[in-house]
């Protein structure tokens, strides 16, 4: 699932970073995709339309979405949603980007179908392959992103 990293936690993860040690000779390729680009070819409607937009970001929902809905009470206190803006500005160089993942499955003051096919679309939208980066692992490779512009899977 394309995902930010740790985007469910109230002060989610600025920056990753992955290194290859083992390398699957089949398959194992990380996928990058470029929010600001994104947010850069949407219209200026739509820019409008979701600027101010204030998403739910929760664990459960995106392990949900996979069939995993067994939670202890203490799990679900743990991870109950944390709000995250949809359109985020970079602090240091103010460029907008989109901030999707696949923990967001509401968007305040909308319903619910309403919401998901938003952020569905949203998704389909920001990973086309024009900013879609694929990094195809060599061992020793170490690949380091800002989530806070991008996300992955």
């Amino acid at each position: 699932l394309w995902h930010s990293d740790s985007s469910f936690r109230p002060i989610p993860a600025k920056f990753s970073l992955l290194s290859a040690r083992i390398v699957n000779p089949k398959g194992g390729n990380t996928e990058f995709a470029d929010m600001r680009a994104a947010y850069d070819a949407l219209d200026d409607e739509t820019k409008a339309e979701i600027d101010d937009m204030i998403c739910e970001h929760s664990l459960m929902y995106s392990r949900g979405s996979l069939g995993f809905l067994d939670y202890t009470d203490e799990e679900k206190e743990m991870f109950k949603p944390v709000l995250q803006r949809l359109v985020r500005t970079h602090p240091v160089h103010g460029r907008k980007s989109l901030y999707l993942s696949s923990h967001a499955g509401a968007i305040r003051g909308m319903s619910m179908p309403e919401a998901r096919l938003l952020l569905r679309d949203l998704t389909e939208h920001a990973t086309q392959p024009e900013f879609v980066y694929v990094h195809k692992w060599t061992v020793h490779d170490l690949v380091m992103w800002d989530n806070r512009q991008t996300v992955h899977r």
